[in-house]
């Protein structure tokens, strides 16, 4: 199997200042993101995922992110298997160290 590419929150957050579009996929729960996530990210419950792969692009790389990088490492092996670019966000939320936005809904 092939090995999930990884990337750390200090690299995020870097990617992001320097303006780098990227996309950013929260896999949390509803109660989690509800105390913040990275601007610009987009949240999709990781039960979730299956049932919303329409709203992935196989040409497009995702970043999943998730409290400490488990359920999102999860997903990138989920998602790689079908063929998506992927990279998890290995040191997760408890490692974001720039701001945040509440989820909108």
């Amino acid at each position: 199997m092939e090995e999930i590419k990884e990337i750390t929150a200090a690299e995020v957050k870097e990617k992001l200042e320097r303006g780098e579009k990227l996309n950013l996929v929260d896999v949390r729960e509803d109660e989690e993101v509800a105390l913040g996530m990275i601007p610009g990210a987009k949240h999709i419950k990781m039960g979730e995922i299956p049932s919303r792969l329409d709203e992935f692009n196989k040409e497009e790389e995702y970043i999943f992110v998730c409290r400490s990088g488990r359920r999102s490492e999860n997903v990138c092996r989920y998602l790689q298997e079908l063929g998506y670019h992927v990279r998890n966000m290995v040191d997760g939320m408890l490692a974001w160290e720039g701001d945040t936005v509440p989820k909108k809904y």
